[in-house]
């Protein structure tokens, strides 16, 4: 059950609410976060952490072996299915129309599997259902050829076949993976940088999902709604430096817990202050 003062808050609150999602709510659909000890990947006789691989460094050294481990990540993230708090992101963009804004570090596409539109949903480190010119000659990200075997052993090697199949459909230049490495930047054709960052300022509230603001642009987010006076409402099993921030502002709420548990909660008492 929600707290009665975040109930009130939720009922009252009007114009734009900002969703910001992390790898916690994609968990319970049971996808790894890819870098403990199930993200490693074997070249040879080496063992490559995570932080070695999604890098454009690693890519153009060995561009089959890093196609290799994200096609076995996308096989991964294609076998689990949409949680009730990815469901309930939703129904709530349905009911909200443009008071609703999903901004997600999740590359899995949960979020719009389960129903959620492109329009409203940035997915600010990409997607691994999609992959792009290594040359940047296209306009837009375009889907992993459907011929691309969706079920993807850990350890499979890339052969000719696919090889060709991921060559850009425009130029015919190597494709790379549509996601954000490591060693790059965010932009905003491509992960929706500035927008992002403009629906921080205008957002009535902010609600943060299962992330601990390891990368710069959450944080940014949370830093600009706490700047701005706006309540912010924390879910995560343990506080974080969202969290923080609330604490040191003293707007808006920590909810200790799990996204499937509470994101449903959270949107209900959202849709019933509607009108």
């Amino acid at each position: 059950m929600l707290d009665p003062p975040v109930r009130e808050l939720l009922r009252h609150t009007r114009g734009l609410v900002l969703w910001l999602t992390g790898a916690g709510i994609s968990a319970e659909s049971g996808i790894p976060t890819f870098r403990g000890k199930e993200g490693y990947w074997r070249v040879g006789s080496q063992n490559y952490q995570p932080e070695e691989m999604a890098t454009m460094r690693a890519f153009r050294e060995m561009p089959d072996e890093i196609w290799a481990w994200y096609l076995y990540r996308r096989s991964v993230c294609r076998s689990a299915q949409p949680n009730a708090a990815h469901r309930a992101l939703a129904r709530a963009e349905q009911r909200a129309g443009d008071d609703f804004l999903l901004v997600t570090q999740n590359v899995d596409g949960l979020h719009v599997r389960a129903g959620n539109t492109l329009d409203r949903t940035y997915q600010i480190h990409g997607n691994i259902d999609f992959m792009r010119c290594s040359r940047e000659c296209l306009e837009a990200p375009v889907s992993v050829p459907d011929a691309i075997d969706v079920r993807w052993e850990k350890g499979r090697p890339l052969g000719e076949r696919e090889r060709e199949l991921l060559r850009c459909p425009s130029c015919g230049a190597a494709g790379r993976p549509h996601v954000l490495w490591f060693d790059e930047s965010y932009d905003e054709p491509n992960f929706r940088f500035q927008s992002s960052i403009e629906a921080a300022r205008l957002a009535s509230l902010v609600i943060v999902v299962g992330t601990t603001g390891g990368t710069s642009l959450p944080m940014h987010i949370g830093t600009i709604a706490a700047q701005r006076g706006v309540p912010m409402l924390v879910v995560n099993p343990e506080p974080n430096p969202f969290s923080e921030l609330v604490r040191r502002t003293g707007k808006g709420a920590f909810l200790p817990g799990t996204a499937g548990e509470l994101v449903p909660l959270l949107v209900n008492a959202l849709l019933s202050g509607e009108g």
